[in-house]
């Protein structure tokens, strides 16, 4: 049996003011290939876990970016 490698990661992005926008976000994560899980909240946090043999974390923001979802300046802090 393959091990996946799973990262976590909590990434923070602006442009989810409403459920509609959480919705909105998942299904532009919805069959992204190597996510596991992916949750998000109404203040921008997007809980994500993806198999870096699969995909990357810029892949995944890339998705987001095309969905009108960017990761916030202040992320990094």
């Amino acid at each position: 049996m393959t091990r996946m490698a799973v990262v976590e990661e909590t990434l923070r992005v602006s442009g989810i003011r409403c459920e509609r926008c959480v919705g909105r976000l998942a299904v532009a994560l919805r069959g992204h290939e190597g996510i596991a899980s992916a949750t998000a909240n109404l203040v921008g946090d997007v809980v994500v876990a993806w198999d870096e043999e699969r995909t990357s974390r810029d892949a995944i923001l890339a998705a987001l970016a095309r969905a009108g979802f960017h990761e916030r300046p202040d992320a990094a802090e």
